[in-house]
């Protein structure tokens, strides 16, 4: 599956009825980075700082004093609406004296970020996978001349009298290639094995 987020922060602003809404998105890796996002984006003079951010399985929204479900929700929608992931949308609310209701907020709050996610630049998310390698010495020695070509980080390595253990991390669609390298190089004794 392809997971697509955005290659940068990306920003648009509208007025609707009297009232500035300011929509932030930016891409994230983990929770705490898109809550610090949150933080450091919020504007401590607006009337609001609505934000909602998608991770994988895991997601959050905050409606910040909004009506219930009118704010935060419809910027995840956004989120979700354009097939999006590892991104936080922040839409900060100046008050103009024009009350909205709260289906014109879903659709301030909710088109806001919709229209900011449209028109920033995306990217595609490669997933990466650690895996454990076992083999000799000499074909250890090859996969470090090799590891650039399977865009392989190795993250640890362990050796011992019978050879060495690598954990690697590497893009998934790499695995079985790296997998039938090793297995050709090392006639069947490496071993190559998903990793925690």
């Amino acid at each position: 599956m392809t997971v697509q987020t955005l290659a940068g922060e990306a920003r648009l602003q509208q007025d609707i009825k009297k009232s500035r809404f300011l929509a932030i998105a930016a891409p994230i890796e983990e929770a705490d980075g898109a809550l610090a996002f949150v933080e450091r984006v919020g504007t401590r003079d607006a009337t609001h700082n609505c934000w909602a951010y998608k991770l994988g399985a895991s997601y959050r929204f905050n409606d910040d004093g909004e009506p219930g479900g009118s704010a935060g929700r419809p910027i995840l929608a956004a989120i979700e609406g354009q097939g999006l992931d590892r991104v936080v949308v922040v839409v900060t609310r100046w008050f103009g004296g024009v009350k909205l209701g709260v289906g014109g907020l879903v659709r301030a709050y909710g088109g806001c970020a919709a229209e900011c996610l449209r028109l920033a630049e995306k990217r595609i998310v490669i997933e990466r996978v650690p895996v454990r390698v076992r083999c000799d010495f000499a074909v250890a020695a090859t996969l470090y001349a090799k590891m650039r070509d399977f865009e392989a980080v190795r993250l640890d390595e362990q050796a011992s009298a019978e050879g060495v253990e690598l954990r690697l991390e590497l893009p998934g669609g790499h695995v079985a290639a790296l997998s039938a390298f090793l297995r050709d190089l090392s006639r069947g004794r490496a071993t190559v094995e998903a990793a925690t």
